[in-house]
């Protein structure tokens, strides 16, 4: 018996949709080279379909796992989908993973196949052993590859299986930064959430486009752009990567009103070097999580948008500030009547005004927050110790209520006493010319006084010129406070970054020396 249609559940939607304006355009990828291609509620639910019966046919059914390694294309979409209609359960992993961090990712999540492109394949397949590798052609253009006969071999419809939004769509890893990644479980129903979030939050019109480089393989891609334009009927565009370089050409070219960032984007697309034509686009505003405060206004000006700030992790605890209300700096409040949030000191006692503790959260029902992290039931206990989301970050509040990010919990940056800013130095390094990219983080201090740090300028110089130290030094002493001059200027040819966009400082560290050929220190 044919399962009744259900507009709240992903698969469904698109059926629905597929039958009703089969050649609506919901998606986009665009290329530089001008190879778009185009994605319609029809044709994307008969690929769907198509890879869906695919894994009928290889005996993988709900609740198995299938993971994916691939950057943003039309193909991933169609493994959204596809998931959906069988109930089998998708793991996105940032295509970058290799070694023993995706040897963990497959074997924790249980993965039956994996889905990549055939230019990563081969660093895919030593983490993957024995498990089968089902191949895409670099790019998704088609062609002999296994996957793309998939997609496009006809073969009879396959029924809907998933009747719940309950059921479980994705599992998503965390970073993994402070140890082993974990998975967040996913339902049908907090996909469907993203259209809620979009029409009642971010306040989408049918006359939106959306835009996207942030990697499918993150939540904030699929939350808002990608499942808002399937359940809306918005039209996304979609890079493979996000380009700060081409960012507002892909915006005059096709029209977009609103644009999705993480972490330091928006100072990477401030550093680009001004053009007559800045503020000559169509956004309207730019949704932006981590906006650096110290660009936050100037950033506004240049390019005449708005900014939407929020705040939320795959594990919920959601906070925003609408545009034109409230403090530049604060990434908001929560919804009332949605969720309570608290800021506590370490003995769970709340913080006063301005006090700086950790930012904790639950329904405003009372009821205890839910995370589940695949087959971790510690790791889920912990971070919902005592019925409140641990959200590890910290954070104080104003005399309104308003919350403003300070660090991750164990962090922080305090040399000789000051707490320094570091996204104010990377907005005064940013504006040399020849700095392409800047990331600022702190290491032991040289003095050894404990809990203070040497303040460190990774830059990625801009163009093929080498870096002018001895200027960019001149400038940091000149319009930066004492203790906020760097202590070392690190010259890199790129900031390692996770796949939500956050710099690894990790990664830096390891690769920090003080005597290195490519770390310099102030001229005397």
């Amino acid at each position: 018996m044919a399962i009744e249609l259900n507009p709240a559940i992903l698969s469904h939607k698109v059926q629905m949709e597929a039958e009703a304006r089969p050649e609506h355009t919901v998606f986009t990828f665009e290329s530089p080279t001008g190879d778009d291609r185009i994605v319609t509620y029809g044709g994307l639910w008969t690929r769907a379909n198509r890879l869906a019966a695919h894994y009928d046919e290889r005996g993988i059914g709900r609740d198995d796992k299938v993971a994916i390694l691939m950057r943003n294309l039309p193909e991933f979409v169609d493994a959204l989908v596809a998931s959906s209609i069988g109930g089998v359960q998708l793991v996105p992993i940032d295509p970058r993973t290799r070694g023993d961090k995706l040897r963990y990712q497959l074997r924790d999540s249980d993965a039956r196949l994996v889905l990549c492109t055939d230019d990563l394949a081969g660093g895919i397949a030593e983490a993957a052993g024995e498990l089968p590798l089902l191949r895409l052609a670099a790019g998704g253009a088609g062609g002999g590859d296994e996957l793309s006969q998939i997609l496009e071999t006809e073969r009879p419809t396959m029924e809907q299986r998933v009747e719940s939004p309950k059921q479980t769509h994705q599992i998503i890893y965390t970073s993994g930064t402070t140890g082993d990644p974990k998975g967040v479980v996913l339902n049908l129903e907090r996909t469907f959430m993203s259209s809620i979030l979009a029409q009642g939050i971010f306040k989408y019109e049918p006359d939106h486009v959306l835009y996207t480089g942030l990697s499918m393989t993150h939540g904030n891609a699929q939350m808002v752009t990608c499942f808002p334009a399937i359940f809306l009927g918005n039209h996304a565009v979609i890079s493979e990567r996000f380009t700060r370089s081409r960012i507002w050409d892909i915006a005059r070219k096709y029209g977009v009103t609103t644009f999705s960032n993480l972490g330091g984007i928006l100072s990477g697309v401030y550093n680009m070097p001004p053009r007559d034509d800045d503020r000559d686009n169509p956004v309207r505003f730019v949704i932006s999580a981590g906006t650096p405060q110290a660009i936050w206004q100037a950033f506004m000006d240049r390019f005449d948008v708005e900014i939407f700030e929020w705040y939320a992790a795959v594990e919920g605890g959601l906070c925003f500030k609408p545009i034109g209300e409230g403090p530049i700096g604060s990434f908001g409040k929560p919804m009332p009547g949605l969720l309570d949030v608290q800021v506590v000191r370490e003995d769970g006692s709340e913080c006063d005004a301005a006090e700086v503790g950790e930012l904790i959260s639950r329904p405003a029902s009372g009821d205890a927050a839910e995370v589940t992290y695949h087959g971790n039931e510690k790791a889920s206990a912990d971070k919902t110790r005592g019925g409140w989301l641990r959200s590890g970050d910290m954070v104080h509040r104003d005399g309104d209520g308003w919350l403003f990010f300070d660090f991750r919990k164990g962090g922080g940056l305090r040399h000789n006493g000051d707490f320094v800013s570091p996204d104010y130095v990377e907005r005064i390094v940013g504006e040399q010319d020849d700095v392409g990219e800047v990331f600022v983080y702190g290491v032991p201090a040289s003095s050894g006084a404990p809990g203070e740090k040497d303040v460190v300028a990774a830059v990625v110089p801009f163009g093929d010129a080498p870096l002018d130290v001895g200027a960019l030094f001149a400038k940091c002493r000149r319009d930066l406070e004492p203790n906020f001059v760097p202590t070392y200027i690190q010259v890199v040819d790129e900031i390692p970054k996770t796949i939500s966009e956050k710099p690894q400082e990790r990664i830096l560290l390891q690769a920090f020396a003080a005597d290195a050929d490519n770390v310099h220190t102030e001229p005397a």
